[in-house]
This record gives C-alpha cells, sequence and structure tokens, in this order.
C-alpha cells in the first residue's frame, strides 16, 4: 500500500524527444502517445530510469543518498531485479499545456476541459486540491475559454495557428492559471507565472487533440558525405519532440522500502527524492545536441 504521493512537474525548455522507435507514419521517428487519446507522454519506465541515472551517487558524487539507499528507494541493478521492488512508484507523465502558436501574445498555453479533469483526478492520487473546476464546461465547437485579463485577443478573436476562435471569458481560467504557475512552475520563472494566468486559453476537446497531435515540432536530419557535400543516400529522416514551454505532470508514489538493511517510510523516501535537489535534467533523446532539458518541481503531497 502506498505511505505517500505526491506530483512531478516537468517544464520543458528545450524540444523533448521521448521515442518510440521507427514510425509507420510521415514521422520517421516519432514520440511516445497514448493510444486512445493521441495525447503526448512520457512513459513512466523512461521518467523512473532518468530520474534512477541522476540520484545515482556513483554518477553524481553531489547526490545525498547513499548507495544502499539509491537500490532502495529505485530497485537493485538488473541483474538482480528479483531480489526486491523498489519503493518509488513513478506514473507517465502526462499532458497538462501545450504551447500553440498565437496571433497576439505571440503563442498560447492550451489545454481543454478532458486534460484538466484528468489532471484533478491525478491531484486527488497525490494529495492535492486543484480549484474546482465544476463551474467550467468544454467549449462548443469554434469557441475558446479564456481569463478575463487574456493577452491573447487579436480583433476580437483568438487566433491559434489559422484557427479562429470566439473567445468567452470566465474568472476561473485566470483562477486556474495562477494556481499552475504557483504549484508547476520553478521559483525562478518569475515571468512566466505572471504570463501564464493570461495566456491560458481552454479549447474544445477535439481541437486541443487535433493541437498535440499535428503541432508538435518536427526535425528533419541529414547525413553529408564528407566529400561530395551532399545527402548520403538513405540518410535523411525526421524526428518529432514536443515545443518548448510544453508542461506534463507526473504522479509519484511510495511504499516502505524492501530492501534488506534500509529502513524508510513511504514519506521519508518521497523526502529524499525531493531532497536531491533536481531542478534540471535531461529526458529523451539526442542529450548531445542539447535535446530533452527540462525544469523539474516537485509538489508537496499527502499521505494515506
Amino acid at each position: 500500500m502506498f505511505e505517500a504521493k505526491s506530483m512531478l512537474f516537468i517544464y520543458v525548455e528545450t524540444p523533448l524527444h521521448a521515442g518510440t522507435g521507427r514510425g509507420l507514419g510521415a514521422v520517421d521517428l516519432p514520440i511516445q502517445r497514448e493510444r486512445t487519446t493521441g495525447y503526448p507522454i512520457v512513459q513512466a519506465s523512461s521518467l523512473k530510469g532518468r530520474l534512477r541515472a541522476a540520484s545515482d551517487p556513483n554518477l553524481n558524487p553531489q547526490v545525498r543518498l547513499t548507495k544502499a539507499e539509491h537500490l532502495a528507494i529505485f530497485g537493485p541493478e538488473t541483474g538482480n531485479a528479483s531480489d526486491y521492488a523498489g519503493a518509488l512508484s513513478t506514473g507517465d507523465a502526462r499532458i497538462l499545456l501545450f504551447p500553440v502558436r498565437s496571433l497576439a501574445g505571440v503563442f498560447a498555453w492550451t489545454t481543454s476541459m478532458y486534460a484538466l479533469q484528468r489532471f484533478a483526478r491525478d491531484c486527488a492520487l497525490a494529495g492535492m486540491t486543484p480549484p474546482d473546476l465544476n463551474d467550467l464546461s468544454a467549449p462548443a465547437g469554434g469557441n475558446a475559454v479564456v481569463g478575463e485579463d487574456t493577452s491573447l485577443k487579436a480583433g476580437g478573436m483568438v487566433v491559434l495557428e489559422e484557427f479562429s476562435y470566439s473567445p468567452q471569458t470566465h474568472a476561473k481560467v485566470a483562477e486556474l492559471g495562477r494556481w499552475i504557475a504557483e504549484q508547476a512552475l520553478p521559483g525562478s520563472y518569475t515571468y512566466w507565472k505572471r504570463e501564464l494566468p493570461k495566456k491560458l486559453v481552454i479549447l474544445p476537446d477535439n481541437d486541443f487533440r487535433d493541437f498535440v497531435l499535428y503541432g508538435t515540432e518536427v526535425q528533419t536530419h541529414i547525413k553529408l558525405d564528407p566529400d561530395k557535400k551532399t545527402v548520403q543516400s538513405g540518410a535523411l529522416w525526421t524526428t518529432e519532440s514536443l515545443p518548448v514551454d510544453t508542461l506534463l505532470y507526473a504522479p509519484l508514489m511510495a511504499t516502505k522500502s524492501r530492501a534488506n538493511g534500509v529502513n524508510l517510510s513511504g514519506q521519508q523516501v518521497l523526502a529524499k527524492v525531493k531532497g536531491l535537489g533536481l531542478v534540471y535534467t535531461q529526458l529523451g533523446g539526442d542529450e548531445t545536441t542539447g535535446q530533452g532539458m527540462v525544469a523539474l518541481r516537485f509538489s508537496d503531497g499527502g499521505g494515506q
């Protein structure tokens, strides 16, 4: 039984490619997605593996964990995986806010009622209480819900990419934006915390799905022949990435440790993970070209 719960927020600072291998569509290397919704995700195994590597005292001497504590929290090495399970359970990182180019305000942080309601459900699991969403409802097609102080209106409309929406103002949007900014964004993001309530927009569920399906960043890669300086045969491919300013979240849960000689409660496990000081890390591929840099923010979770 889980003894402690928390939420990890992940803010994308450089394009993030958490891939699935070769794709069958127009993009050669697509990102991970949910089967039913098509929403982008970072699978729990990828996220937990990154946290494990970033907190390994053998790889990072500044980490305030003993090797025994590290193995108790994240589980033994692969060769001894059957000895016991790790105490930390990590959920998939799911989409909460997706940036879309806007005619006014440069870009908008888009979301939908489906994404928000699922986030609220996961918050309850993690012991958090977001603003009540009962006053909000999914906008009809061609409409978008924005805050009263929105910066996204252009000529009385909200224009995202080539699509126009009739804005419907609601005070709850700004309240929700302020709450997300305070809970999810790192403390140093002063400008972004101020801007998020004004750039937040709730779209119809279908429109949000289409943006996260077709509004990702696609990078074209080539390999040049060193002598001819032309593209080598078969060396042209495309890679899909989540764009900068995407916001993801993942629930974290912990049990008491199962390793012999290490006695940690679930609350102590989460406290040690939060105490690692992981403010930035790298997720996904293309690490050597600066891709996948993300800012991390751990929430204050609850107990059982």
